[in-house]
């Protein structure tokens, strides 16, 4: 199966399955191998006891699109270690969008950054991922990788 059509495979079938992520109300935006561009509008629920947005919110998003950016070869992977950095409050209504990068494709581990912006183009985050890569299928054949 060619790169792009695996990747969107993979993709939609990790989104199927992943209720926290369509409860967040995420869309895919792009989705190729190695990266993956995704979306969210804020709403009231996701406001903390200060009035802002949880930390929670922005941080599941990137970790939403790390989490289909270095699984979308069909090799699960699971995060290994996870930093954020919080640059801009967020608000209900803003609209959220997170876009992964791959920035190392190892054999055993990756490394991406996910850059989150809101809707003016402010960035509210700074998420690096590393992963690891534990050789099992995600979809079709087990023996595929």
């Amino acid at each position: 199966m060619a790169g792009q059509q695996l990747a969107n495979e993979v993709v939609s079938h990790m989104m199927q399955n992943d209720y926290f992520s369509q409860w967040m109300g995420v869309e895919l935006i792009e989705v190729r191998t190695g990266y993956s561009k995704i979306k969210m509008t804020i709403r009231q629920e996701m406001v903390n006891g200060f009035g802002i947005i949880h930390g929670g919110i922005p941080f599941s998003l990137a970790d939403s699109a790390f989490a289909f950016a270095c699984n979308n070869r069909n090799n699960l992977s699971v995060a290994l270690d996870v930093t954020i950095t919080f640059t801009k409050a967020v608000h209900v209504g803003d609209e959220l969008t997170a876009e992964a990068e791959e920035i190392h494709d190892g054999r055993s581990t990756g490394v991406y950054l996910i850059h989150v912006h809101n809707q003016n183009g402010d960035q509210v985050a700074l998420f690096k991922g590393t992963c690891f890569r534990t050789g099992k299928a995600l979809i079709g054949d087990p023996c595929s990788l």
